[in-house]
């Protein structure tokens, strides 16, 4: 048994009474994208602390490794497990809302698009949040989700404690003042310390977001970088390869009363399809994509809207098409060299094509141990290609080329994105690599929270 810091409640005894809690044979995952997936031996659906206590003494007993998935919209294989499969979706319950403080505790496996809600009626919400909803609070948190603003950190700063259920079947609490050095480890924790039961958020008063987005140049938008990054609290841009043309986002807190202004062909699917289809023959003919690129942005994003909503609704928006996606975050003042790299790239190479858009994001320095932005201002690039109808493209040459301008920036990848770094590259890449290895190895010795993803990441 490994020595456990003060603050963590004790074990219970043994279990020596038949394991109750029961697993389903056959069930296949796949991620949201459909780009991994993989065949549990047990997929479990437990709805309380002591029901995960009884999965990790059965594993243990039959020498099994536990996963745990929440809402599978990591594109890709960190969630993976051909062993025990853990899915928290009845773990979700609200536990604690201090209006004082603004703070809220929450069971790891609640959705965020179940709290945002909540949170409306107790008039808070979170500072921050990123595009994608249907997602749970300690997944959100695991691999380091972002948005926007340079004076926001990743949705892991938001984390004032979290509950560590342990591979021993003991509690950890974690937080800043009681096992920080774990704390700093556990706010973006891969699944790999143990199985986080809860989180506690800290939250503001309740707001709303006007938003704006324009047209504009890449070349523009990247001379005015600084003063784009002073003129909107969370201030992002969408590039669209093989041109120069780009969409700018602004989002700032209003008290303007909600409205909304939307080209007409966005607000029918007939965009959705008419692009998937498009996409689709494009992966025969890909020429196309050049096209494609350009026609869209003057179909759907060449004039200025205005929206007001709620923030969590301003935030978030729907993902109607899977793909394959790479986000690395850089040193912000390395932006305006990589993006035009990027484009160079693209135009020495007419077969090597890359679906818009190319989507720039900013965020604040911050102390968690694996955070791509640990001790660093960031900028994210994050690039996709889509999948038609499940169709994979070509993309290889693409993703190599971006990973390479990446790497001589001083990249770090998103760990929730594909990636093809191994250790010894993240060793290099993030300076508390080791110190968070050290804290992983303690708390976890046998490895049961480990998958083939995770292998390759720390061996």
């Amino acid at each position: 048994m490994i020595p456990i810091p003060l603050g963590s409640t004790p074990a219970p005894p043994d279990l020596s009474f038949p394991i109750q809690v029961q697993g389903q044979a056959g069930v296949k995952f796949q991620n949201w994208a459909g780009t991994y997936g993989s065949s549990p031996e047990l997929f479990f659906r437990p709805r309380s602390v002591e029901e995960i206590r009884e999965i990790l003494e059965l594993a243990r007993q039959r020498g099994k490794r536990v996963k745990v998935v929440g809402g599978g919209h990591s594109p890709s294989d960190i969630a993976c497990s051909e062993d025990f499969m853990i899915h928290m979706g009845k773990i979700n319950r609200i536990l604690q809302v201090d209006k004082e403080r603004l703070q809220v505790k929450v069971e790891a496996g609640i959705l965020l698009s179940e709290l945002n809600p909540e949170l409306d009626k107790h008039g808070m919400a979170l500072a921050n949040l990123g595009a994608v909803s249907e997602v749970t609070a300690a997944g959100v948190i695991g691999t380091g989700t972002h948005n926007t603003g340079i004076g926001h950190g990743i949705l892991p700063t938001q984390v004032v404690a979290v509950s560590l259920l342990l591979a021993s079947g003991e509690i950890l609490e974690c937080s800043e003042s009681v096992n920080p050095e774990v704390f700093q480890a556990a706010r973006l924790h891969l699944g790999c310390l143990g199985i986080v039961t809860s989180v506690t958020f800290q939250c503001v008063p309740q707001f709303r977001l006007r938003e704006v987005a324009f047209p504009s140049t890449l070349t523009q938008v990247l001379d005015e970088l600084e003063e784009h990054l002073r003129r909107s609290q969370y201030f992002r841009f969408l590039w669209f390869p093989h041109s120069e043309n780009v969409r700018i986002i602004y989002q700032d807190p209003t008290s303007k009363p909600p409205c909304s202004s939307s080209s007409w062909f966005w607000d029918y699917a007939i965009g959705y399809y008419l692009l998937e289809f498009l996409l689709w023959i494009s992966s025969f003919i890909p020429s196309l994509v050049v096209w494609i690129n350009r026609v869209f942005f003057r179909l759907l994003f060449n004039s200025r809207v205005e929206n007001v909503a709620r923030s969590h609704r301003i935030f978030s928006y729907e993902c109607r098409f899977r793909q394959h996606v790479q986000d690395w975050a850089i040193p912000i003042e390395k932006t305006k060299e990589a993006l035009l790299e990027l484009k160079a790239a693209l135009e020495r190479n007419p077969g090597m094509v890359a679906h818009f858009p190319v989507e720039i994001r900013f965020s604040r320095r911050d102390e968690i141990l694996l955070s791509p932005c640990f001790r660093r201002d960031c900028c994210y690039i994050n690039v996709i290609m889509y999948r038609p109808y499940g169709k994979d493209i070509p993309r290889i040459r693409y993703w190599l080329a971006y990973e390479e301008i990446m790497r001589k920036h001083g990249g770090r990848p998103h760990w929730a994105k594909a990636h093809s770094c191994t250790r010894k590259d993240l060793e290099k890449m993030y300076p508390a690599f080791p110190k968070f290895c050290a804290i992983r190895e303690k708390l976890d010795p046998t490895g049961i929270f480990l998958n083939a993803y995770l292998e390759k990441v720390f061996f």
